[in-house]
């Protein structure tokens, strides 16, 4: 015999479940309208296109280069010290390396960070008994939501010099970065605007515009980025609501998202939003 009382508590249940998961969606989509390609979580769902990260060198290296081979999220093993994951790491056709990182915080962009990350794209392109001279030549990318170098620049290239005499010392190794707040009538310029916009029919490339449209105006799309942001929603949920909020609030925050918009993806008001921001030892 069904135990009736145990049903209509399990229909309740999954009622309630069906809700608040409608609910969340619901934020997500306006959430969702307001990234940019300059939102981490956004960003790397621009860039599964492939044509979209050829697009983004070739503008930054002036050059026609061709994309070969890329991977997001690059998680990068160093058993002796730090490991670290790179946003995008790309082969081009001619061989050469590039890391593109998204920065909106000065802290992320530090100096010695890009130094880093050059050293284990080096570590980790050799095999075992290549000689050195097969290293290829590498370049760490990253643009910035501020002018983190502080000269007023669209962009600055950084390489190593030979001090007694300021020749170039050809180890091929490269720094490049980019301030997004300069949008001057340049190429570069309206790369930086259109990876501030968040309206694809107000950006000046195609192919970036067909993709941010796709993932904000396709059913799809819109579906893609609402469970990817449920899932950072879910992370530690088994140890308590509140913890997973707290954590989600500190994912979000890390891609840049404001206090305001955090909110509403957690469902909470924004002075408790902010406390948890402001002390990410809550989180433990």
């Amino acid at each position: 015999m069904r135990d009736i009382g145990s049903t209509k508590q399990s229909k309740t249940a999954s009622a309630a479940e069906d809700h608040g998961l409608q609910a969340r969606y619901e934020r997500y989509r306006e959430i969702l309208r307001n990234f940019t390609i300059m939102s981490d979580v956004f960003m790397r769902n621009v860039l599964k296109k492939k044509a979209c990260t050829e697009y983004i060198l070739q503008v930054i290296m002036e050059k026609d280069l061709r994309v070969v081979e890329q991977e997001l999220q690059k998680d990068y093993k160093n058993l002796q010290g730090r490991s670290a994951i790179l946003d995008c790491v790309v082969m081009d056709a001619e061989g050469k390396r590039y890391d593109v990182e998204i920065q909106r915080d000065n802290e992320g962009a530090s100096p010695k960070r890009a130094r880093y990350y050059s050293g284990l794209m080096d570590m980790n392109t050799l095999e075992a008994g290549q000689d050195f001279d097969e290293l290829p030549e590498t370049y760490v990318i990253f643009i910035t939501r501020e002018d983190i170098i502080g000269y007023g620049l669209p962009a600055y290239h950084i390489g190593r010099t030979i001090g007694e005499i300021q020749v170039e010392f050809r180890d091929e190794s490269h720094i490049i970065y980019v301030n997004s707040k300069i949008q001057e009538d340049t190429k570069l310029g309206r790369l930086m605007h259109d990876m501030n916009c968040k309206n694809a029919d107000e950006m000046y490339s195609k192919v970036l515009a067909e993709r941010v449209r796709e993932l904000k105006e396709t059913e799809k799309g819109e579906e893609m980025m609402c469970k990817e942001m449920d899932e950072i929603f879910h992370e530690g949920i088994e140890i308590g609501e509140k913890k997973a909020k707290r954590k989600m609030v500190l994912n979000l925050s890390g891609m840049g998202m404001d206090v305001e918009q955090i909110a509403k993806a957690v469902g909470e008001p924004e002075h408790l939003v902010k406390e948890w921001i402001d002390a990410p030892a809550l989180t433990k």
